[in-house]
């Protein structure tokens, strides 16, 4: 062991003492002078007035409730946040929202947070680089809180770009970056920030708690046991002294436990777990009091106590069930926030689309002068090459004919396009059509809504009301069986921009297979069958482009697992879904066999199937591009893609590729 932590160690009672002594006066006098504020700002609110007075009292009362109440914080933000949009105050309003936010964000709903924050940003466009930098730091903030560290980096450099960025900024902005880099595991870039922002404090006089708490974290991850505990401390006196953020002082706790466990001082691990427990409890930090709670019980599994490590790991068990059913939750609060982040990642796609499609209007246009002025020269040239006229004459009729079968072969293709176009037209047009549908018929209930409104009718206008509901989930149904359409469209028509690179077909297959089965067991819990596998382990590994074949790979299971499911729905007696996957070298190729004992393919359409949007499922439940890309695919490699089938009894499709 360490010489200084031997000096530690020999002396950890009083230091304990004095240290705990100490953090018990800081927390009081801090606690006693946080609630002077807030009394002060409450004898001085009044909501009468409704004044920008009042805005910034109520927003500054529920600044300082965020940690302690973080309801009451978000009752005053949320008033004064009305207050501020009816005087068109936009300081408060930005203020407030940064606030709401925030606390969204430590509930881990990211849903709303990210909607939050966003009309921030959206209200401080017009704004003053001053508002600016109030939005750009509660962006950042929210996108740290939910784990988008890469986005909360970008946010925080925009915040330093600012000019009216001053030194406050930089320490903030700078610990949110070290903070990101810290959890992307970037360790240096990391200590960088961190020790950036530390200067910048330090001659500003204000507190180093965060950069110090995770300056610590990295000594702690570099093995660095001395700089780690001493920057724990430090961290958790600054924390109690100026920031009084109770979160951070429970990981100053947490990293001195695991600091000391580490080392071999079990008391001092023991003692600062617990308080970190403790503190975790009182306060509601569900991830925080599952991080002691592990430390105790590795502390306790290793002195021997059975009966209290027992304790910990049942309180273990539980607090991780409990996160991951906020987690699902979470999930299920994000769909929202993803559709918008599609839905503009679908603008930029098209724009870039239209940029590309005018690019190449103007690489025609200049080809097409070129030849105007190629085709000139010629008859120039003919014009003063009289004697060798036959030659010319010959020239040109063999420039003719090739050029009618350019032509011929462009006709070709604009018919195979036009039919392509026909397709996708007719796909689109239904699901527009009921989307325009329905919406008009929003529109008079609208009318039919106020009209009895007016009257006080409550129990049509309830009636209605259910109407409109239903009516724009059929518009959001049909919606998105119109985007499913374009984007299968778009990555039919995209080509690969893959690498080979050797890989384990067994393994690609197998993983593949589990992805399909457990996604449709996540959308239908009622969804069973066999699987069978039967893989050929002398295949070794293959030259192929991983994430396209797998695409292909994936897409015929979830046939084969659509297929079986719907002859189960038949309830034919006997009947047993079953789904096998198989892998074989032959003759120098891999075949790749998926096979199902489902109904089969009739043979009146069995050559269509791998045409572009041609498909047997039921409208809306698919597009008709998947056996289209899926052959694409096999053919860039060089392979074959093959179906046997038997109506009635299955089908099997087969994958063909070269060794090598």
């Amino acid at each position: 062991m360490d010489q200084n932590l031997q000096l530690l160690y020999r002396h950890r009672h009083t230091i304990r003492i004095v240290y705990l002594l100490a953090i018990l006066i800081t927390a009081i006098n801090a606690n006693s002078q946080n609630q002077k504020e807030i009394d002060s700002l409450k004898n001085h609110l009044s909501w009468s007035k409704n004044d920008t007075t009042v805005v910034r009292n109520s927003m500054f009362i529920a600044d300082l409730y965020v940690w302690s109440q973080p309801d009451t914080a978000l009752y005053y933000a949320t008033r004064s946040l009305s207050l501020a949009e009816k005087l068109n105050y936009k300081f408060g309003q930005i203020f407030n929202l940064g606030t709401i936010a925030y606390i969204y964000s430590m509930r881990r709903n990211d849903s709303l947070a990210l909607e939050t924050v966003l009309r921030s940003i959206r209200l401080s466009e017009d704004a003053s680089p001053f508002l600016k930098s109030y939005s750009f730091l509660d962006i950042a903030i929210v996108y740290y809180n939910i784990g988008e560290y890469r986005q909360a980096i970008s946010y925080s450099y925009k915040l330093q770009n600012l000019e009216i960025a001053d030194t406050s900024d930089f320490i903030r902005s700078n610990n949110i970056v070290g903070k990101s880099f810290y959890q992307l595991n970037e360790l240096d870039s990391a200590e960088r920030h961190l020790e950036a922002s530390y200067k910048y404090a330090i001659s500003a006089n204000q507190t180093v708690a965060v950069s110090l708490l995770f300056l610590g974290h990295i000594y702690l991850k570099k093995g660095d046991y001395i700089h780690a505990i001493t920057n724990y401390r430090k961290s958790i006196d600054e924390t109690f002294n100026k920031s009084f953020d109770l979160k951070d002082a429970i990981e100053g706790y947490l990293g001195l436990a695991q600091a000391f466990q580490v080392t071999g001082l079990r008391d001092s691990a023991f003692m600062y777990s617990y308080k970190a427990f403790k503190m975790a409890t009182v306060n509601s930090f569900p991830v925080e009091k599952l991080d002691a709670s592990i430390i105790l019980k590795d502390l306790y599994t290793q002195t021997g106590s059975i009966d209290s490590a027992f304790k910990y790991q049942g309180l273990t068990l539980s607090l991780k069930d409990s996160l991951f059913n906020q987690e699902k939750i979470r999930a299920g609060q994000n769909q929202s926030f993803n559709e918008f982040q599609r839905q503009e990642t679908m603008k930029a796609a098209i724009e870039t689309a239209k940029i590309k499609y005018q690019n190449r209007i103007k690489i025609y246009a200049l080809l097409s002068g070129l030849g105007l002025f190629l085709i000139i020269g010629l008859l120039l040239y003919r014009n003063n090459r009289q004697k060798n006229k036959a030659n010319k004459v010959l020239g040109k009729a063999l420039s003719d004919l090739r050029s009618t079968q350019s032509q011929l072969v462009q006709s070709e293709k604009m018919a195979s396009l036009g039919e392509l176009t026909a397709g996708i037209a007719h796909e689109i047009q239904n699901p527009l059509n009921f989307v325009n549908n329905f919406s008009e018929i929003n529109k008079e209930l609208v009318d039919e809504l106020k009209t009895e409104l007016a009257t006080g009718n409550v129990q049509v206008v309830n009636e209605i009301a259910d109407n409109i509901k239903e009516n724009e989930s059929k518009i959001n149904h049909h919606g998105k069986r119109a985007d499913a359409i374009v984007k299968g469209m778009l990555q039919h028509s995209r080509s690969s921009s893959g690498v080979k690179e050797p890989t384990d077909i067994n393994a690609l297959t197998d993983e593949y297979l589990r992805l399909a089965y457990h996604g449709l067991r996540a959308k239908d819990k009622s969804f069973n069958a066999t699987i069978k596998t039967d893989f050929d382990e002398s295949i070794g590994q293959i030259n192929i482009i991983p994430q396209d074949i797998g695409r292909v790979v994936l897409n015929l299971i979830n046939n084969a697992f659509y297929a079986v499911d719907e002859k189960k729905k038949l309830n034919q007696n006997g009947y047993e879904p079953t789904v096998s996957l198989s892998t074989k070298k032959n003759n120098g190729k891999v075949e790749i066999k998926v096979s199902d004992n489902g109904d089969g393919i009739p043979p009146k359409v069995l050559d269509k199937i791998f045409q572009p949007f041609f498909t047997t499922k039921p409208t809306g439940q698919g597009t008709g591009l998947g056996l289209s890309l899926s052959y694409d695919i096999v053919k860039a490699h060089g392979g074959e893609l093959k179906v046997e089938t038997k109506e009635g009894e299955g089908s099997e499709f087969i994958i063909q590729l070269r060794i090598n």
